[in-house]
């Protein structure tokens, strides 16, 4: 238990410091131009691929295979992360979306970008649990379920410094 809590904090001390710097980086972008527009974007591709690296290592850590067992699962689990990219991918221009017309906010854009990020998080909801079966199959019933949990909770450390990154809708303005 006490490895489970220390790697997962490590995590999210990783996440936060990549999200400040995606922070840092982002509001250089607004003075520079597309020049630090284009180098913003490769940061963040960078961080995310940072994220994707360190959430295998603590599943590896968090998630004992046997020999057997670890063959038939890492690659059925690089190809869920493969298919959580794509939607991430969404989420990720959502936010630059967002961040791009913070201070142009009407109603019907706030409209939007609560029906679009609801969608997201509905698609990576929907991948897990259609992956839940795929990897019962090679995987037993409780390390799946482990599996799930772990996915589940870094997911939601992610989810949780992306939105100390965003700031919140001003209904002021």
């Amino acid at each position: 238990m006490l490895k489970r809590t220390l790697v997962l904090a490590c995590l999210a001390l990783f996440v936060f410091a990549g999200g400040m710097l995606v922070s840092a980086q982002a509001s250089q972008s607004t003075a520079s131009g597309d020049t630090a527009k284009a180098a913003t974007d490769l940061d963040i591709q960078m961080v995310r691929q940072d994220i994707r690296d360190h959430r295998k290592q603590i599943m590896a850590a968090n998630l004992v295979l046997t020999p057997d067992e670890a063959t038939k699962f890492w690659p059925i689990y690089d190809q869920y992360i493969n298919d959580t990219i794509k939607i991430n991918d969404t989420r990720w221009d959502l936010m630059k979306d967002y961040a791009t017309n913070y201070d142009k906010m009407t109603d019907d854009l706030a409209k939007d970008y609560m029906k679009r990020s609801a969608q997201v998080d509905q698609q990576l909801i929907q991948l897990r649990e259609r992956y839940v079966p795929i990897f019962s199959k090679v995987v037993p019933a409780k390390k799946t379920a482990l599996w799930y949990q772990i996915d589940r909770r870094l997911d939601l450390a992610i989810n949780l410094q992306l939105a100390m990154m965003v700031p919140a809708v001003d209904p002021s303005k």
